[in-house]
């Protein structure tokens, strides 16, 4: 997709990279996650407005440190480095860089030495007429310094332990920071950033819904031409978005494809094939082949495997149906850009969490063309798309449901009983959570079915039965994630629930871990 008001970030593996590029998009400009070591042509074929620098967790004057092509510096746009990225400016340029005395992680008071440009508006604080330099709080993570900042740079901040807390050559438009502005923690770090974006990199805000639906359709049009296309619909927000927008490009050259994979939510079928029946008079056809894939499933305890499976399970069937389609030749998926990224460590060296089932799970031989008009979205930008698409709030604000399902919820092996246990469970939380007025309070609530049993006393006599967790979070965008403090009759109210009216269950247990250091699913 083509955009001239855009910004790259180059990845040195800050599991904040992703939040860099979000940040940016916030401010309707596009922006785009490249490796550290792309070639310098790539980038001039990019053409950016501006360049970042993301953070990483290597030491530039380590042997195998990450560095980009030194011709970047020459390229005549401005570039910010952040963290790793400074440092890297510096080291590059001719600075010094050296192992601080004390590591810096965590929250610290920046002090503004110079508020122009880069930190223009956010270092001054005006009382009675007077201006005052008042710190900043900034998020920290690191453990190196700049000793030296080169030749033609200056100071325009500094903390306690970092001298050099951010720096700037005004004349070739090069700036730097120490701490991440792109973290909800640092104040005025979107104020920083827009700073960059706009006054700096000179970026005209043209990102918008509108402008992706426009330019999305067009490029479905072109890619389709005459061709039918299946669209795979999992019952997620994801999927359903891909399915309306690419019910707008070539109407009845579309069939979507609903499978009932025996891990989904209680009553989902019916949900889905409703919303997309009436709301956008669609084509769609509902394949029951759950117990396919239970079968596949069954007593497989690895997350990966589970992933895998149901990926490959979900390509057989679509291919099957789709040979009834004559013509068919494209299938449409919902892959979203961070599913892309987390998946396989092709933009740059950020750690691999987990692989998603729409990128690690295709089949190799897979005889159908790929259409992913999500790519390069985020799950927020797609909330907001499917509203610029007019499609129903009960479908747009639904929590996040992972593509592998219930699978990856079920903690250890996966059976027809324990996927039935699970998906009751998980109404019951659903249920209570609408029901208490918390449902868009939350980022996401579930429940989790625990590989263990214990010891419990029902009717008088002794069980021995499983355990369920409930896990709800408050989030932004799920890269970090806070646990949400459900009242106590709430969480009551849950477990008394799922205890008397779960067959098999004697204990509920509440998650209060945050991300990081936990993520949000359990697998």
């Amino acid at each position: 997709m083509e955009f001239k008001e855009k910004i790259l970030v180059l990845d040195f593996g800050s599991q904040y990279t992703q939040l860099i590029a979000r940040r940016v998009r916030e401010q309707k400009v596009y922006s785009e996650i490249l490796p550290y070591n792309v070639t310098i042509d790539r980038i001039r074929e990019f053409a950016p407005k501006g360049i970042i620098l993301s953070g990483g967790p290597s030491s530039v004057y380590d042997k195998d440190a990450p560095l980009p092509d030194k011709a970047i510096f020459s390229l005549g746009v401005p570039i910010l480095g952040i963290c790793y990225g400074m440092q890297l400016m510096a080291r590059m340029l001719g600075g010094k860089v050296a192992k601080a005395a004390k590591r810096e992680y965590g929250r610290a008071e920046l002090i503004i030495d110079d508020d122009s440009d880069l930190l223009k508006g956010i270092g001054m604080t005006r009382r009675r007429g007077t201006a005052s330099r008042a710190p900043n709080v900034v998020w920290m993570s690191h453990g190196d310094r700049i000793e030296k900042y080169p030749a033609g740079f200056v100071k325009i901040a500094h903390t306690d332990n970092s001298p050099v807390a951010a720096m700037a050559d005004r004349k070739r438009r090069f700036f730097a920071l120490q701490f991440h502005p792109e973290v909800v923690h640092t104040e005025n770090g979107t104020k920083l950033l827009k700073n960059f974006v706009f006054n700096i990199s000179k970026c005209r805000p043209l990102w918008t819904m509108k402008s992706f639906i426009e330019t999305t359709v067009q490029e479905i049009r072109e890619k389709a031409g005459k061709d039918k296309v299946v669209c795979a619909i999992s019952g997620g927000v994801d999927s359903a978005v891909t399915a309306v927008l690419m019910n707008k490009a070539i109407g009845k050259q579309l069939t979507c494809i609903f499978v009932d994979n025996g891990v989904l939510r209680k009553g989902e079928a019916v949900k889905v094939e409703t919303m997309l029946k009436k709301h956008f008079r669609m084509n769609i056809i509902c394949v029951d082949a759950a117990d396919r894939f239970l079968k596949k499933l069954n007593n497989v305890s690895d997350p990966e495997r589970k992933r895998k499976i149901i990926g490959n399970e979900f390509i057989h069937v679509f291919q099957e149906e789709a040979k009834k389609i004559k013509d068919t030749t494209y299938l449409a998926q919902g892959t979203l850009y961070p599913d892309v990224i987390e998946s396989i460590s092709f933009k740059g060296p950020s750690a691999m969490i987990k692989s998603h089932h729409n990128v690690g799970g295709l089949l190799k031989n897979m005889k159908l063309k790929l259409i992913e008009p999500l790519r390069e979205l985020f799950k927020d930008e797609v909330r907001v798309l499917g509203r610029e698409l007019g499609m129903p709030e009960e479908i747009i604000s639904r929590h996040p449901f992972p593509g592998p399902g219930l699978a990856i919820r079920i903690i250890g092996a996966v059976t027809p009983v324990r996927a039935e246990i699970l998906r009751q469970a998980d109404a019951i939380v659903l249920e209570e959570i609408k029901s208490a007025g918390l449902y868009d309070k939350v980022w996401q609530a579930f429940a989790v079915l625990l590989p263990i049993k214990t010891v419990g006393v029902m009717g008088d006599e002794r069980t021995y039965e499983n355990v369920v967790a409930v896990r709800a979070v408050k989030s932004v965008d799920g890269m970090t994630a806070d646990w949400a403090q459900i009242p106590y009759e709430v969480l009551g109210i849950i477990s008394n629930r799922i205890i008397n009216e779960v067959k098999g269950v004697n204990r509920v247990v509440f998650d209060i871990s945050s991300k990081p250091p936990s993520t949000i699913e359990w697998e």
